[in-house]
């Protein structure tokens, strides 16, 4: 792995390490290469790291400043989906179809993807050791929405998630912040605000404010094994 300003540098197969996030060029980017490897992967994510990267290209390793978040107290609800989610007529589980759901997020991008073949093998690993979760949005009996992300302590962020039926992302994602912060998630990343997010509610951290966040959300311990999925009252 090189720094992105090519003064650090670690081969691959040593112990994982990464720069200090601070360290990060403009667009935010921290280090170029190494492997995702399960240690390396939660590594990352507890100094406020993640990957994102091209086909063709090595894994490059982000920390964006500033960092989008959201959290119970700024979730907003529509008046739409408000009805849709009184009017039930889905089912939301947690991790029944992780790989499922990445290969849904992956798919249809017309813009081309990150969540690559590697990606999929790396984060079902993690999923399988109890690092990352899914929450997946049935209707008729067949997958209609999705989110996936990791875990580590009482951080949970969210990578990606799609919709093949009308509101399944905006389900998978408002039951996935009651359901984490009801299960003692403090920090719940979503990495960019998009129009999408911003209409739900989310906001954004200055990396200083969110690396202090993470720093307290770490230590926690929280299971998320068990919990069964809840939406907004």
């Amino acid at each position: 792995m090189v720094r992105a300003g090519g003064t650090w540098r670690s081969a691959v197969g040593d112990a994982p390490s990464f720069p200090d996030p601070r360290t990060a060029d403009r667009d935010g980017l921290v280090a170029v290469g190494g492997s995702l490897a399960e240690d390396r992967l939660i590594l990352a994510y507890e100094c406020g790291i993640f990957p994102w990267y091209d086909a063709g290209l090595p894994p490059l390793w982000w920390s964006p400043d500033p960092r989008a978040v959201l959290d119970p107290d700024h979730l907003h609800l529509s008046r739409s989906l408000r009805r849709r989610l009184r009017k039930g007529g889905f089912q939301v589980t947690l991790d029944r179809a992780f790989e499922d759901v990445m290969r849904a997020c992956a798919a249809g991008r017309t813009d081309g993807t990150w969540i690559l073949p590697e990606m999929i093998d790396a984060y079902a690993q993690l999923f399988v050791h109890g690092h990352a979760h899914s929450f997946e949005v049935w209707m008729d009996g067949t997958l209609a929405g999705g989110l996936y992300g990791v875990h580590v302590g009482g951080l949970f962020a969210a990578e990606s998630m799609f919709h093949r039926r009308s509101d399944g992302s905006k389900i998978a994602l408002v039951t996935a912040v009651a359901t984490a912060f009801d299960a003692g998630i403090e920090l719940f990343d979503v990495q960019f605000v998009t129009p999408h997010l911003a209409s739900l509610g989310a906001y954004t951290l200055s990396r200083e404010q969110y690396l202090a966040r993470l720093a307290r959300a770490r230590e926690k311990s929280v299971d998320l094994c068990q919990v069964l999925p809840r939406w907004p009252p």
